[in-house]
C-alpha cells in the first residue's frame, strides 16, 4: 500500500482530510535526500505554496509520525530531523557528532541491545526512536 493510500484511509478514519498543504509536506518528504529539520522541510514546502505556516509544517510531521510515515529523530544536537519511512520498517538511528551525517540501521541490528535493555533495566524501547551519537568512519579517518 502506498503511503498515500495509507494516508487517505488514516484521516478518514479520524474524520480529517488530505488537505493540500499536508499532500505538500508529503511530497517535500519524498524527495528528501537525507534527514531534514522541521524549518528545512517548512523551507521547501513554501517555494511550492505561500499559504502554509510553520505550524502547519510542525502539526503535519507529528500526524505523520503518529502514522509512521515519518520518523523524527534528535541528532544529539537538540534539534529533531525528520525522514520519510514511506510504508518501510522503523529502524534506529546512528549519527556522527562530527559532521552531523545520519546512518539508518534496521531494527534487527540492534535487537540483542534492545533486549538487554528490556531484560534488565525493564525499559522498552521506541521502534525507530533510538539514536546512537559516536564518530563515522570517514571522520575517524580525519
Amino acid at each position: 500500500m502506498s503511503c498515500e493510500k495509507l494516508l487517505r484511509d488514516y484521516l478518514r478514519k479520524r474524520g480529517l482530510r488530505l488537505t493540500h498543504q499536508r499532500e505538500l509536506v508529503l511530497s517535500v518528504l519524498h524527495e528528501l535526500e537525507a534527514p531534514a529539520t522541521a524549518e528545512e522541510i517548512f523551507a521547501r514546502v513554501r517555494t511550492r505554496s505561500q499559504n502554509v505556516d510553520i505550524s502547519t509544517v510542525y502539526r503535519t510531521l507529528e500526524l505523520f509520525q503518529e502514522l509512521r510515515l515519518v520518523s523524527g529523530f534528535d541528532a544529539g544536537d537538540g534539534i529533531r530531523r525528520y525522514e520519510h519511512l514511506g510504508v518501510a520498517a522503523p529502524h534506529h538511528h546512528l549519527v556522527c557528532q562530527t559532521c552531523g551525517k545520519s546512518l539508518s540501521v534496521p531494527l534487527a541490528e540492534l535487537a540483542s541491545l534492545t533486549a538487554y535493555l528490556a531484560e534488565t533495566y525493564h525499559f522498552t524501547t521506541d521502534p525507530g526512536g533510538l539514536t546512537l551519537s559516536g564518530v563515522c568512519a570517514t571522520c575517524q579517518k580525519a
